[in-house]
C-alpha cells in the first residue's frame, strides 16, 4: 500500500476525498471502476494500467469513498455514494471515455452511462453485478437476517477476508439505483466478461443484462472455469482485448 500522502487525491461535490491514479495518453480515457470492498490496487486495475502505459492511452483508477485510500468509513458508504465518486473521477477527464467496470463496478457503470451516455463511448464489464444489493442480498436473507439488517446491519461471510458488514442503508438506498427494473439504453459498443465457474456472480445476471440492455453492439463472453477474480493470465489477457476491441468499434 502506498503512503497516503503520496497519492493523488480530489474532493467530490459531497466533500468526500477519494484518492486516484491518472496515467496521461491518448483519448478516450479508459476508467476502471472496482468492485464491492476492493480498491485501486487489485490485480485487473493495475494490468489495465500497464496495458495503458504501454498503449500510449490515457488511464484513471480510483477508490470509492471507504475503500482503498479514499476517506470515509465503507459502512457508510451505498451505491448511491460511489456512483458519485465515479462520476466525480470521471470529471477529472476531458472527453469520452471507456468504461471498464468489475463486479459493482459493473452496475456503477451502468449507472454512470445512464446519466452521462454522451460522455461514455464504449463499456467492458467483468463479472458485472447490477442491482445485487436487492437480487442477491435482500432476496438471499433469511427471515432473522432482515429482522437483524432493518435495525441496522448484518454480517455476512466473506472468503476474501472479514466479513461484510450489510448496512440497512446499503440495502434500501440500492434500491433507488436499480438498472434492469425500468429500460437501459446503452448507445455504444458493450462487451461482457463472465467466468461459468463464479460463485459470486451467477451467468444468468450476465444473460439478462444481456437480454435487457439496448445497444447496438453488445457481445458476451462466456469464459469456461473462470472464476469472479477474473484474474488469470488468459482473463487479464481477454479484458485488454475486449478494451482494445470496444475502442476499435468505436472510432470506426
Amino acid at each position: 500500500m502506498e503512503n497516503i500522502s503520496e497519492t493523488p487525491s480530489f474532493v467530490t461535490p459531497q466533500g468526500r476525498r477519494i484518492a486516484y491514479h491518472l496515467t496521461d495518453g491518448t483519448g478516450p480515457a479508459v476508467v476502471f471502476l472496482g468492485g464491492f470492498k476492493s480498491d485501486m490496487g487489485g490485480t485487473k486495475a493495475v494490468h489495465l494500467e500497464k496495458w495503458a502505459r504501454d498503449s500510449g492511452r490515457a488511464f484513471l483508477r480510483f477508490d470509492y469513498s471507504g475503500h482503498g485510500e479514499s476517506s470515509a468509513a465503507f459502512t457508510d458508504g451505498c451505491i448511491g455514494d460511489w456512483f458519485e465518486d465515479a462520476c466525480a473521477a470521471i470529471g477529472l477527464l476531458a472527453g469520452k471515455v471507456i468504461l471498464v467496470g468489475s463486479s459493482m463496478g459493473g452496475w456503477v457503470s451502468l449507472l454512470v452511462a445512464r446519466v452521462m451516455p454522451e460522455r461514455v463511448a464504449g463499456l467492458v464489464t467483468i463479472a458485472a453485478a447490477p442491482d445485487f444489493t436487492e437480487d442477491s442480498m435482500w432476496m438471499g436473507f433469511d427471515d432473522a437476517q432482515k429482522v437483524e439488517l432493518m435495525a441496522g446491519q448484518v454480517a455476512l461471510p466473506s472468503e476474501y477476508g472479514e466479513p461484510y458488514i450489510i448496512t440497512r442503508r446499503l440495502i434500501e438506498e440500492g434500491r433507488e439505483r436499480l438498472v434492469l427494473r425500468d429500460p437501459l439504453f446503452l448507445p455504444f459498443p458493450v462487451r461482457s466478461l463472465q467466468g461459468t465457474a463464479d460463485a459470486d456472480v451467477d451467468m444468468s445476471v450476465a444473460l439478462r443484462l444481456l437480454d435487457h440492455a439496448e445497444s447496438p453492439d453488445m457481445r458476451l463472453t462466456l469464459v469456461d472455469g473462470a472464476d469472479h477474480r477474473f484474474s488469470t493470465e488468459p482473463c487479464l489477457d481477454l479484458i485488454a482485448t475486449s478494451v482494445e476491441e470496444v475502442l476499435r468499434a468505436a472510432d470506426g
